[in-house]
């Protein structure tokens, strides 16, 4: 079983940044990819950010050059940056790690509100 605890979620005003943090724990191994995802109200859960495994990272064109993701393998943490935050930013963030040789284990954490708001 693998635990993931999201973190530094908060209301912010518009401009301003966040970083959001992600520790996993339990058994993992093999990770593929650990990422980052949002889901405003009424709308349904979309890509924000991935770091896969050798380095790489992918963003969603919402957020590109505004946020950041990172990674520190030992422990097994992420982040994301968040830079320049817009009201549309609004949503809970959850983060995401995927292992197996074909990425085929999936977990979850339970989010993170972030509110952007003047």
């Amino acid at each position: 079983q693998v635990q993931l605890v999201e973190s530094g979620g908060g209301l912010v005003q518009p401009g301003g940044s966040l970083r959001l943090s992600c520790a996993a724990s339990g058994y993992i191994f093999s990770v593929y990819s650990m990422g980052w995802y949002r889901q405003a109200p009424g709308k349904q859960r979309e890509f924000v950010a991935v770091i896969i495994s050798g380095g790489s990272t992918n963003y969603a064109d919402s957020v590109n050059g505004r946020f950041t993701i990172s990674r520190d393998n030992a422990p097994n943490t992420m982040y994301l940056q968040m830079n320049s935050l817009k009201p549309e930013d609004t949503a809970v963030y959850y983060c995401q790690i995927r292992m197996g040789v074909t990425a085929q284990i999936e977990y979850w954490g339970q989010g993170t509100q972030v509110t952007v708001s003047s």
